[in-house]
């Protein structure tokens, strides 16, 4: 039976009022997604030159900003068992109710986080630290011009969505 293993990644020390939020399915958006992929498909249509469609293996989360003015503290992430999540960032020009979502739109770096098939379930996950510091501190940057931001997770090598939790901690100004 898989354990859970629980790391938090740090960036900087806590201090002010701190505030957590966790990543959401966005089902409808996902299904909207999905749905684009099986119509091009049954009209034997092309993508749109630079248009980036949703893969069977990733689905669309979120994140809602209450408060628009954060400072990234760090991540927190579980998996059980093992696997590869990445999560990548969609910048702030994607409506998602009136255009496709565009390959320009995607946002580096990603956040990738992982447990090799041969690791002990206890040990923590792995990560490239300046990556998802960066990540954590663009994600809070965005956040002050908006309410709302999009992700494509990605479950990799075993890794499946009922089997990973992420959160991203910041301090409120």
């Amino acid at each position: 039976m898989s354990s859970q293993m629980y790391t938090e990644l740090s960036a900087a020390p806590s201090s002010g009022s701190a505030l957590e939020l966790r990543f959401a399915e966005d089902t409808s958006l996902t299904e909207v997604m999905r749905l684009r992929v099986q119509s091009l498909q049954r009209s034997g249509q092309k993508r749109q030159e630079g248009e980036r469609l949703l893969l069977p293996h990733e689905a669309v989360y979120r994140l809602d900003f209450a408060n628009q003015e954060l400072t990234f503290v760090h991540w927190s992430v579980s998996l059980i068992g093992n696997g590869r999540v990445t999560v990548t960032g969609i910048s702030q020009l994607w409506t998602p109710d009136l255009t496709h979502l565009m390959t320009r739109q995607l946002l580096e770096p990603v956040g990738t986080f992982w447990r090799n098939a041969g690791d002990p379930e206890d040990s923590p996950l792995k990560c490239l630290e300046a990556d998802i510091q960066e990540f954590g501190e663009r994600i809070a940057e965005l956040a002050k011009v908006r309410k709302v931001m999009y992700f494509l997770f990605a479950f990799k090598e075993g890794a499946e969505a009922d089997k990973v939790s992420i959160s991203v901690e910041f301090n409120q100004a």
